[in-house]
């Protein structure tokens, strides 16, 4: 028998980074890790064949931390995915949402849910983790202290949903990178590809302007610029990039050349195929 390929994740079983990975690769064995230095590590060591890392999210803006380790972990980004965060109401069985007095989860999850806390007049508790919150619960085992997480935490750790999609906003969703210690570059005539670099510009008057130039004149469309300071200083910046197209692209290889005439250093993080849910919200 073929042995399960395995995907790595930060957080806890039944976080929303493991429903993200469930839904990307159907039928792999999910790895908790409890950092995204342990993540990654999984993956160099073999440990996992693959690893999603979340690099933004529509409401709270970017994950700085992958900014940091990705451009030094030997890994390539080969994939891409958006998971839409579904917020679930969760309690112990046999608990109603009249018995709730106390609600635990994540700080930036419990931001999400503000309406539902104003409207049932509960007291929001912090948590580390959404997954983390549900095993609380279950430690608890009080029907008036219940958890903001995912459907999966609710039934990996025995609890009920009391109601779905509590979340203020219908539209948060988070894009992870999925990541591998080797390229899987799509072929050069697969329409859809989206490419990823970091680099970091001279220290010289329109730097940045000049770098990014390129992109415009040869007509390749830009998704995301992030910047970041690079080694711990106030002066120099690091700047990650997405655009549209593959490496290999006449446009694109112009547009990187140019980019690297005004920049101190320039890495290609992976070349992947663009998530057909980029399409969708197009229409």
């Amino acid at each position: 028998m073929t042995e399960k390929k395995i995907i790595a994740f930060q957080g806890r079983p039944g976080a929303y980074s493991d429903l993200a990975c469930r839904e990307a690769r159907p039928g792999w064995t999910t790895l908790p890790c409890e950092d995204f230095h342990a993540t990654i590590k999984a993956v160099q060591t073999g440990k996992a064949d693959q690893a999603m890392l979340p690099c933004e999210n529509n409401l709270v803006g970017r994950v700085p931390d992958i900014h940091t380790l990705l451009p030094s972990s030997g890994l390539f980004i080969v994939d891409e995915h958006f998971q839409r965060v579904e917020h679930c109401l969760i309690g112990i069985r046999g608990a109603k949402i009249e018995d709730i007095k106390r609600l635990h989860t994540h700080p930036v999850a419990m931001g999400q849910v503000a309406a539902l806390i104003q409207d049932l007049g509960i007291e929001p508790i912090i948590e580390f983790d959404t997954a983390g919150s549900a095993e609380i619960i279950v430690q608890l085992n009080n029907k008036e202290d219940a958890a903001i997480a995912s459907s999966l935490a609710a039934e990996l750790n025995g609890l009920e949903v009391l109601r779905h999609n509590v979340e203020d906003e219908s539209y948060n969703t988070t894009r992870f990178y999925i990541v591998a210690q080797e390229k899987d570059v799509p072929p050069f005539h697969e329409k859809d590809v989206i490419t990823t670099l970091l680099f970091k510009t001279k220290n010289i008057p329109s730097a940045l302007y000049k770098a990014l130039g390129g992109f415009a004149t040869n007509n390749i469309n830009m998704t995301r610029l992030e910047s970041c300071m690079a080694d711990g200083t106030f002066i120099a910046t690091k700047f990650l990039v997405d655009v549209d197209g593959h490496i290999e692209e006449a446009g694109l290889k112009r547009a990187i050349n140019e980019l690297r005439f005004y920049a101190e250093e320039c890495v290609i993080l992976g070349v992947y195929p663009a998530s057909p849910y980029r399409q969708s919200k197009q229409h």
